[in-house]
């Protein structure tokens, strides 16, 4: 097992810069997810740890060993992709075993740490088939047992639940965090789905543009985000953001007035959480609701607010009915979970 630390880590393409400047510290066992949005540079990220990549500048190290210049196959990594990138002429016993046979080791030991990886992922009764005589699902297996089998220090998975459904999406989640937690090896996993980041991160790297917005514990982006994109970027649905003035320790959202903020008068952004609110006759926010989505548990609300015309959503526990278009409804706001943001820098306040 091993740490991981990138120190200051850019990449240029010619004289654009894509990644601006890296800087954290993976501890040994850690499970870290690289979340952001489609071209915001995590891919990248990845793939110049794994040496897929060169580095521009900065540093990265796997344990003590600075790896800038080693190549990829002696960085004691191991990567699972995307598209499985499996060889559809070889059986999964062959898929999994190939790096260890190119490695140079005997037959009897590749046979048994292909049963074991076998047995680990539910593989099994799978070992004599072929990639297309799987599911997605199995297939993805089969990419993580061939990873598994090297035994590295390092995991790095590169989106690799992208191409499968929803459902199926959910039970590899828990599988892979699981199975990390089986085996304590160091883990990067890039992702653009938040609800991965969220449900699987020891901690999360939330990327945009090239530059690491926040790094922390999912709980910690979620209930006190340090910039604006991470506040919309995390949480499902997003944060509403609406301008707002501080005045008086009061914030000013049109004509509704919020719980009291300690900090100079001013313009801000005020963050609320859709599932911060809930319905109540003595609601400081009117909105008009243009469209309810049940959900079951709860049902989201969109419109826009009265006054300002601000597009709001809220969730409000249980179904709710709409008795008309345009129906207006009086939100309370929980102001204990109001977030303030500077709205030019786009940086938290409070």
């Amino acid at each position: 097992m091993a740490t991981v630390d990138l120190d200051s880590v850019k990449k240029r393409f010619g004289t654009t810069e894509v990644l601006h400047g890296i800087t954290t510290s993976i501890e040994d066992g850690e499970f870290i997810v690289i979340v952001g949005p489609s071209g915001c540079g995590k891919s990248t990220l990845l793939r110049m740890v794994a040496g897929l990549e060169s580095v521009s500048s900065g540093e990265i190290r796997i344990g003590d060993k600075r790896v800038n210049e080693v190549e990829p196959m002696d960085r004691d990594i191991a990567m699972v992709f995307q598209n499985y990138a499996l060889y559809p002429h070889m059986s999964v016993r062959q898929n999994m075993g190939y790096g260890l046979k190119i490695a140079g080791l005997s037959k009897e030991k590749i046979e048994s740490k292909v049963q074991e990886a076998a047995k680990l992922l539910q593989l099994g009764e799978y070992l004599d088939r072929r990639p297309k005589q799987l599911s997605g699902g199995q297939r993805q297996r089969v990419a993580m047992g061939r990873a598994i089998v090297r035994q590295p220090s390092v995991f790095l998975f590169d989106e690799p639940l992208s191409n499968l459904d929803a459902k199926l999406r959910v039970q590899m989640r828990v599988e892979i965090k699981e199975l990390q937690y089986k085996l304590g090896i160091t883990s990067l996993y890039v992702t653009h789905d938040q609800v991965e980041a969220m449900t699987m991160a020891d901690r999360m790297i939330v990327m945009n543009a090239g530059v690491a917005e926040q790094i922390g514990s999912p709980l910690d982006v979620y209930e006190k985000p340090d910039t604006l994109f991470a506040a919309q970027f995390i949480g499902s649905p997003s944060m509403n953001i609406l301008p707002a003035t501080v005045a008086d320790k009061m914030v000013h959202i049109g004509d509704a007035k919020l719980a009291g903020q300690d900090m100079p008068d001013g313009p801000v952004k005020v963050g609320i959480r859709p599932e911060h609110v809930s319905i109540d006759d003595g609601g400081s926010l009117t909105l008009q609701v243009h469209l309810a989505e049940p959900l079951g548990a709860n049902t989201l609300l969109h419109g826009n607010l009265v006054g300002s015309g601000e597009a709001f959503t809220a969730a409000v526990s249980g179904v709710y009915r709409l008795s008309g278009h345009n129906e207006e409804v009086k939100l309370v706001v929980d102001e204990t979970h109001l977030h303030l943001f500077d709205p030019e820098t786009g940086r938290r306040l409070d």
